[in-house]
């Protein structure tokens, strides 16, 4: 026979031993003698062993090995005894598998394993079939071939051709093998088998097998004769999962799923879930028990039990709250903040004296960077209670919020009660974090789903889809997080306390840096406090030079920067202690990116300093106007929203009006097209708090007085001439604070705002209180030349 055409390994293989056989190990399959079985390759030591036998037309031992799981067995992990076979077929299929047709020839007994190949070989005696005959074995014979009738018999859909081989096999011994070929026995069993030479142990160890299985074919085929006639569709049902728990009780195969379910009964009793939770979970249980194992529902009624199991039902623990403690807390994890923290302390205070009561659900709203999230896991720190963090960013569906039902393939909780599970808490500190952010689909209003999440009037009940049973949120700590509350609709903004945080200043950010991102960030980068150091005056050269943010993430950002430079040095070979300083910034972070240009662009009539507010902090806004020879008309540029237009018709209204006042001609109106432009024209503008600083650029425009270049300005304006009260005052005093300026117009109405200020900024700045456009021209125009 000529050998198969196969794929050769480029690996050269010492010769064989021409006494010893090639192994392949085989794992849950026994080859009888005679017997011709399909066999799949896929460990590379048994494709070498079958190439090698293939190219050398030589015969292969196999052999099964005791742990079917073990991936590389060695000889200690194979029986002694194996099937001598032929190979009559290598076939390797498109996608890359090999596979065998062998035919089994002879038992073989295994004496020594033979090493130092790249597959096993063994030594060893064939062992031949036995020729014995006699009354015993021929009347063994005869029952066995009965039992392999009746067995065919009882089986569906059996192939003409196995009947016909077993009507034609006289043989005992073959007969024998090849009835527990074909019969569903273990393969420790039929390796039982393998392993009796002689004929009459081996006949009568095949006839009890055959046996066993004949017992519970014959139950299924009595129960199912008996009944057949008088059943409908649903008792059926009802007969085929008796008749598999009989033949389950007769395989001895029930005791584990018994002892599951005993198992989950007494994980409902323990978990001391509510009287309707629990009656819920004991009606899954009794469908689970009348489930079959291998029906799909059973994954889905598991899957759903084990969930309410691992939520938190029992009452949580009572834990004392340590106000000194917690002062502590926040004071080491955060740096300023001062009103935050009060509110943080009162709202733990109310905690610690009314445990039960309703707590209400802070909002912490603020520019990125500034310590939102942080902030939740130190009041989680400060209560002594377990954290989770919800992303709400990008949510869109309101069944994430609530849920899928479980008529959803797949369906799973909602985020609100996986983070609870993963918790393992009922009382956690749970951050709903970015809750600005969350967006509206096809699939509901996830917002609208979070009402109930974040009511304490209703969260005592919250009912996910899911689980199909309520769970009290009450005792959750709901904290949440927002950049802005612009897009956070009203029912639900009206549900949370707003806590607002601002920008830091300059000074806050040099001691954040010092006590926090400094040694953060020297850990980040492998670095230590005596291998380098960086001085105030870096830090603040970075702060002024290089980030322009109101929290400190670019910061953090920069100062690793700085660190990753020096970490370079030290992976060379450095080892002195290195020192970074202002001079070195340039050469680490390049050219300063931010710079003072409001005297440079402050410097000619029509130039006005605006304060602006946006999600990320303050910011300076300068209005630039200019007029041409026209025909009177207003033209605006920028990117100006609607109402920042209208403030610009309304300041030049204002002006028209006061023409006489303010010395203007007032015919020259008629023969000019006043241009106001906005700098900054890729990025939208909009808002009414610019019509102070819209007026000023046009009064200097058209008075040909310049605006002090020290000078910022805020607020907005009535056609009568009244300057009226805007928001984020802080916000936009310390960004002017940052940009150089030394003096800032605010409407008087916003006195109310001035204590929130940072007292360092306050005391670097001189404030202008405006009650009407007549004192904004008083302060910021300067004399005629």
């Amino acid at each position: 026979m000529s050998p198969p055409d196969v794929s050769t390994a480029d690996q050269t293989v010492k010769p064989l031993p021409a006494d010893a056989l090639i192994i392949v190990p085989v794992r849950n399959m026994v080859l009888f003698p005679e017997i011709v079985l399909p066999i799949t390759l896929g460990r590379p030591a048994s494709i070498a062993a079958a190439q090698q036998a293939v190219r050398e037309q030589r015969q292969i031992l196999l052999v099964l090995q005791r742990d079917p799981e073990k991936e590389d067995p060695g000889a200690d992990d194979l029986y002694r005894i194996g099937t001598v076979a032929n190979i009559g077929r290598y076939v390797t299929s498109p996608e890359g598998g090999h596979h065998l047709i062998c035919q089994g020839v002879q038992r073989f007994n295994i004496s020594e394993f033979v090493t130092g190949y790249p597959f096993l070989l063994a030594r060893g005696f064939h062992i031949p079939e036995p020729t014995t005959t006699g009354p015993e074995i021929e009347a063994r014979l005869v029952l066995l071939q009965d039992q392999i009738r009746e067995t065919l018999d009882l089986l569906p859909r059996v192939p003409p051709e196995l009947r016909q081989t077993i009507e034609a096999t006289t043989s005992p011994g073959l007969l024998a093998d090849l009835a527990v070929t074909y019969l569903d026995a273990s393969p420790a069993e039929k390796m039982e088998i393998l392993a009796t030479v002689d004929l009459i142990p081996r006949m009568d160890k095949v006839m009890a097998l055959i046996g066993r299985r004949l017992e519970v074919l014959r139950l299924s085929a009595e129960i199912g004769a008996r009944t057949k006639q008088s059943l409908d569709s649903r008792q059926r049902e009802v007969l085929l999962r008796e008749q598999m728990a009989a033949i389950q009780r007769e395989l001895g195969e029930d005791s584990s799923n018994k002892a599951e379910l005993a198992n989950l009964e007494k994980s409902i009793v323990e978990a001391k879930m509510p009287a309707e939770v629990e009656a819920a979970s004991r009606k899954e249980l009794r469908r689970l028990q009348r489930t079959p194992e291998a029906a799909a529902e059973y994954g889905m009624i598991r899957t759903y039990l084990d969930t309410l199991l691992e939520l938190p039902w029992a009452l949580p623990e009572h834990k004392d709250i340590d106000i000194a403690e917690a002062r502590r807390i926040l004071d080491a994890d955060h740096y300023g903040l001062e009103k935050i923290k009060k509110r943080i302390v009162e709202y733990l205070a109310v905690r610690k004296l009314a445990p039960e009561g309703k707590a209400p659900i802070l909002c912490f709203v603020g520019p990125p960077g500034v310590g939102k999230t942080s902030l939740g896991q130190s009041i989680a720190r400060a209560m002594g209670r377990k954290f989770s963090r919800v992303s709400l960013g990008g949510v869109h569906d309101e069944a994430e919020i609530r849920g899928h039902r479980r008529t959803y393939i797949g369906a799973l909780p909602g985020t609100i009660i996986q983070a609870i599970r993963k918790a393992g808490a009922r009382d956690c500190v749970m951050m709903l974090d970015e809750i600005d952010k969350m967006g509206t689909g096809i699939h509901g209003d996830p917002a609208a789903a979070m009402l109930e999440v974040l009511d304490p009037e209703q969260n005592g009940t919250f009912r996910d889809n899911y689980l199909d049973v309520p769970f009290d949120l009450s005792r959750v700590v709901f904290i949440c997080t927002a950049n802005m509350l612009e897009t956070v609709p009203g029912p639900l903004r009206d549900r949370m306390e707003i806590v607002a945080l601002s920008g830091y200043t300059a000074g806050e950010k040099l001691e954040i840096a010092r006590r926090y991102l400094v040694r953060r960030q020297l850990e980040a980068n492998g670095l230590t406090a005596d291998q380098v150091d960086i001085d105030d005056a870096a830090l603040r050269g970075i702060i002024d030079g290089y980030t322009r943010e109101a929290g400190v993430r670019s910061l953090e950002r920069e100062i690793g920067r700085t660190f990753r430079s020096v970490a370079v040095e030290f992976a060379e070979g450095a080892t002195e202690k290195k020192h970074i300083g202002v001079a070195d910034l340039e050469r680490v972070l390049g050219p300063i990116r931010f710079e003072n240009e409001i005297a440079m662009r402050s410097s000619v009539p029509g130039v006005a300093t605006g304060l602006a507010w946006t999600p990320v902090g303050g910011d300076i806004l300068f209005i630039e106007a200019t007029r041409s020879p026209g025909s009177g008309r207003l033209l605006l540029t920028g990117q100006l929203g609607e109402v920042m237009r209208e403030s610009a018709q309304a300041a030049l209204s204002l002006i028209k009006s006061q023409t006489s006042a303010l010395g203007i001609e007032a015919g020259s109106f008629e023969k000019t097209d006043i241009h106001v432009h906005v700098p900054a024209g890729a990025t939208p503008k909009d808002g009414p708090s610019a019509g102070v600083a819209m007026y000023m650029a046009l009064a200097s425009l058209l008075t040909g007085r310049t605006v002090r270049n020290d000078t910022a300005m805020t607020g907005e304006i009535s056609l009568r001439g009244l300057v009226l009260p805007v928001g984020g005052i802080k916000e936009k005093v310390v960004a002017a604070a940052a940009a150089g300026i030394t003096r800032v117009m605010l409407p008087a109405r916003n006195r109310r705002d001035f204590d929130d200020i940072p007292e360092e900024v306050r005391n670097s700045l001189e404030f202008i209180w405006l009650q009407k456009v007549e004192d904004a021209v008083a302060q910021g125009l300067q004399a005629a030349p």
